[in-house]
């Protein structure tokens, strides 16, 4: 009995074995703390916190914008879809390390002349072409298939992250563009008074007709900036509905960019740079380096012998009542071995070959990690000059506002020429779009720090291992 035992049990245990390398992640290479300097802000915090995106916009009409685009839109359902297909493969691959079973019967009448008739039956159920996985191979494919579908995973979450930020940034820029709007409809108007006055000062006799023109001139491009601005604002419409993936009430839109800068929080960067491998876009890159591991396996497992087992159970007999007698009962098993003597290197190229998309794999994730880094470290060099761009922006806008009142008024009165009024007013034009500029470009800053280090725990980045 233990030798049968020991017989039955050994090519179970061959079964366990693998030819696959194991998976050694490699140091990050990058440094292990961000870049500090003038252009960067000090941090305190020793990790980055894991938040939801609702921790950071918290404005309750983007966030219901969010909800319904992550709901609604359809590139994160081809996402879910392309998930969904790489769970069944993963499946199906695994399948293969089981045998398949399967039922057949028959019936066969036979009509002699003169020597009478004869019917016969016949059931079995048969193990067809079962291979003994004695190298791993079956069981390293099926590992493959698996991290490859959690880095199909991990790409799904690369889409959602990328869409909750691109639509968190259209809404901000509908605020820029509604206050640009308003903006070029101020300047408009005051150009409008502008040429009032000085046709009033040609007809005096008091101005010339070259001031009335350059006033024109003025009102003009204030009008066409009226136009453009009322263009980018349905064009930003657009954009967030085919973000949300539906119709949407415009009650959710912001009124303007102070709304906007209040309800988007700054999310701190964390001392260490291991909060990195959070990033889905990282995960996706692991998981594929697993899988070339895997793929070592299956390839080096293709160097040996494969065996295959099939057996048949199975009943016949000239009588349908007595089919399943006893004496109707058959069996057979058998196996059958095959290895390739020559193949010209085949074989040996194919582990060649996917040693080198391991390589390419090791590569590809490092290079992701350093990526991440530059983006991250990008960000925040950009976030530490923001709020002093920010500040000196506001302290040019109040300055050119208020020579652009003295210009006037000096123009009025008759100090100052009419050229001396208009480079004031062009001022005061450029110096108030560049603020909302600004403000702009810091609510973008906080929105790229969100997507680049890729933290939010609605999504589940969060690493493999």
């Amino acid at each position: 009995m233990s030798k049968r035992l020991i017989a039955f049990g050994a090519p179970l245990a061959l079964a366990a074995c693998s030819l696959a390398p194991r998976t050694e992640l490699p140091t990050p290479p990058v440094s292990p703390s961000w870049p500090i300097g003038d252009a960067y802000l000090v941090q305190n915090e020793a990790a980055l916190p894991v938040v939801s995106y609702r921790d950071i916009f918290r404005d309750p009409r983007l966030q219901t914008l969010v909800e319904t685009a992550l709901a609604n839109n359809r590139d994160l359902r081809v996402a879910a879809a392309n998930v969904a297909e790489a769970r069944a493969q993963a499946r199906a691959i695994r399948a293969a390390q089981f045998p398949v079973i399967g039922v057949g019967g028959s019936v066969e009448h036979i009509d002699r002349s003169g020597a009478g008739n004869t019917t016969d039956y016949s059931a079995s159920a048969a193990i067809s072409g079962f291979e003994l996985d004695l190298f791993g191979k079956l069981a390293n494919a099926s590992e493959a298939d698996r991290n490859r579908a959690l880095a199909t995973e991990s790409a799904a979450r690369t889409v959602r992250l990328s869409l909750v930020s691109d639509l968190v940034d259209a809404w901000a820029s509908y605020a820029a563009d509604l206050d640009l709007l308003q903006i070029a409809q101020d300047t408009a108007e005051s150009a409008r008074k502008s040429v009032q006055l000085t046709r009033a000062r040609l007809e005096g006799g008091v101005a010339p007709r070259t001031d009335l023109r350059q006033a024109e001139q003025i009102l003009a491009s204030a009008e066409i900036t009226v136009a453009r601005q009322k263009t980018a604002l349905a064009q930003d419409e657009n954009l967030i509905r085919l973000l949300v993936g539906s119709e949407f009430d415009k009650a959710l839109l912001p009124a303007d960019m102070a709304q906007v800068a209040g309800a988007i929080n700054t999310l701190p960067a964390g001392t260490s740079s291991q909060v990195l491998l959070r990033r889905p876009d990282i995960i996706q890159a692991e998981y594929l380096l697993r899988a070339s591991n895997a793929d070592i396996g299956v390839a080096r497992a293709a160097l040996f012998p494969s065996i295959s087992l099939t057996g048949i159970l199975g009943f016949a007999s000239t009588a349908l009542s007595s089919l399943f007698d006893s004496g109707s009962f058959s069996k057979s098993a058998g196996a059958d071995a095959a290895l390739t003597i020559f193949d010209a290197g085949k074989r040996s190229a194919d582990v060649a070959a996917a040693k080198a998309r391991r390589d390419a794999a090791l590569a590809t994730y490092e290079g992701a990690i350093q990526t991440a880094f530059r983006e991250v470290a990008d960000a925040l060099a950009d976030q530490g000059t923001l709020q002093e761009r920010l500040r000196a922006a506001t302290a040019y806008r109040v300055a050119a506002a208020d020579t652009a009142m003295l210009a006037n008024a000096r123009y009025r009165g008759g100090v100052d020429s009419f050229l001396a009024n208009l480079d004031a007013q062009r001022s005061l034009f450029a110096a108030r779009q560049d603020e909302v500029a600004t403000q702009l470009e810091l609510v973008r800053n906080r929105v790229t720090l969100y997507r680049v280090l890729g933290g939010d725990q609605a999504t589940g980045e969060d690493s493999p291992r």
